[in-house]
């Protein structure tokens, strides 16, 4: 059980992923799917997926040892169902491992989980100026930097929006 004093989400550095590209090419992760509604997850699902995937890579001490370094990425490939993936340094046993390939662009935004439609188009007219090809809404994912204590924490909800370029 992890008390007060233990850092739960590190400090998030914005400079460190705002208007940058990433190329990933087969970056590890492993990956958990789960319902939703229109987009709309069921928290305690999310608590729980989460807690499962990190444990099995844990146990296997496949997580970066650096925590800002490790990605919890959302993408939403349909209305009724979300992906949750969490990067790895190599395959975990018992666990739906794949790698993502791509050319991604990062944007930081700070707003409630609402608002997230609101970034995506303002991140499609970011691209759109930087004539880079829009996305479609699958080739999206999402890394939010605080767990809902955290964000309380530290005052606001930073998310990453990574577009597949």
């Amino acid at each position: 059980m992890e008390n007060s004093s233990q850092e739960c989400c590190p400090e998030f550095d914005i400079g460190k992923w705002d208007k940058k590209t990433f190329v990933w090419d087969g970056k590890n992760f492993i990956r958990e799917s789960m319902p939703t509604l229109f987009h709309i997850p069921f928290p305690p699902m999310i608590g729980s997926k989460i807690t499962k995937m990190m444990e099995l890579a844990s146990k296997e001490d496949k997580i970066d040892s650096k925590k800002d370094e490790v990605l919890v990425l959302f993408q939403d490939p349909s209305a009724f169902k979300s992906n949750i993936y969490i990067s790895v340094t190599e395959n975990v046993s018992g666990a739906n491992n794949c790698k993502i390939t791509g050319t991604f662009i990062a944007r930081v935004y700070d707003g409630p989980y609402g608002a997230v439609p609101k970034f995506i188009k303002e991140m499609n007219v970011y691209l759109e100026k930087e004539g880079k090809r829009i996305p479609k809404n699958y080739e999206y994912y999402i890394h939010y930097a605080y767990c809902p204590k955290c964000e309380k924490k530290y005052g606001h909800n930073y998310m990453i929006l990574f577009a597949k370029i």
